[in-house]
């Protein structure tokens, strides 16, 4: 728990110097390597060698570049969140009624969908969005205190089984943790920006949520190919898609809701 702790606390200082940096080449190309990272790490759930993980980290980089060159208008951008956030959905229902159906076609299309509109996402908000520095920052918050207050909650309280075929550690009462505490920072998100309290608390929920969603999915692929971690990167933590699962679905939920709001 200490070295999770403390691994923690080195990546937030980090991450708050990145975003404050005031250099949006520097940001993107940050935020770029961490995708990479996590591409690379989602080859593993395909099953394949080298070279064919060589070429599908390639091809997300490609990928990764057009989109983000097609978001730059404003309505594609909107468009492809839409299309992220219908992929959370049929995640969902993959999760629910099918855990033990993947396969390579469908794990390398599920990385497309859950990594590039994350990459997009964040780094157009961070360059375009008013306060974009700051969104950003809030909307990992926000699913960081997801993720923990789940993890704690579940420690503490845990008893009903979330979701057994995938991740059998998770509870129903470790999601409530996590939803109370992405509440409480929801609270202080609202009066920081000084959203409408009813719809921005709403949309950090239904953020939450999804958020849930990202860390099964990740959980399922996982248990496909029997491992425990996607990778060994960071101490007490395991790899980059073990931190930021949560955020792969919450991300594009918030920015297509700061969107309607009129934040971004």
């Amino acid at each position: 728990m200490r070295t999770r702790v403390l691994t923690a606390l080195g990546l937030a200082v980090l991450l708050i110097a990145v975003l404050f940096s005031g250099s949006a080449p520097v940001t993107t190309a940050i935020l770029g390597a961490v995708l990479l990272i996590g591409v690379w790490e989602w080859s593993a759930f395909l099953a394949v060698g080298l070279p064919w993980r060589l070429l599908y980290v390639g091809l997300l980089a490609v990928l990764g570049l057009v989109g983000l060159r097609y978001s730059l208008d404003r309505a594609a951008f909107v468009v492809a969140m839409q299309v992220a956030v219908a992929w959370w959905l049929a995640a969902l229902v993959w999760v629910a009624r099918a855990p033990t159906q993947v396969g390579r076609p469908t794990a390398a299309v599920a990385g497309i969908l859950t990594l590039l509109p994350t990459w997009i996402a964040l780094v157009r908000i961070d360059v375009s969005f008013r306060f974009g520095a700051q969104w950003t920052l809030f909307i990992l918050a926000l699913a960081f205190a997801a993720d923990t207050g789940a993890f704690f909650a579940g420690r503490v309280f845990g008893r009903t089984a979330l979701a057994p075929r995938v991740s059998p550690n998770k509870t129903w009462e470790g999601v409530l943790g996590g939803m109370l505490l992405a509440l409480a920072i929801a609270a202080a998100g609202a009066a920081w920006f000084r959203e409408p309290v009813g719809p921005f608390l709403a949309l950090c929920l239904a953020a939450a949520g999804f958020s849930v969603v990202g860390d099964l999915t990740e959980s399922m692929l996982k248990r496909h190919v029997h491992l425990k971690d996607s990778g060994r990167l960071f101490p007490g933590h395991g790899g980059v898609l073990d931190r930021i699962d949560s955020v792969t679905a919450a991300t594009p939920v918030m920015a297509l809701g700061l969107v309607w709001l009129g934040a971004g």
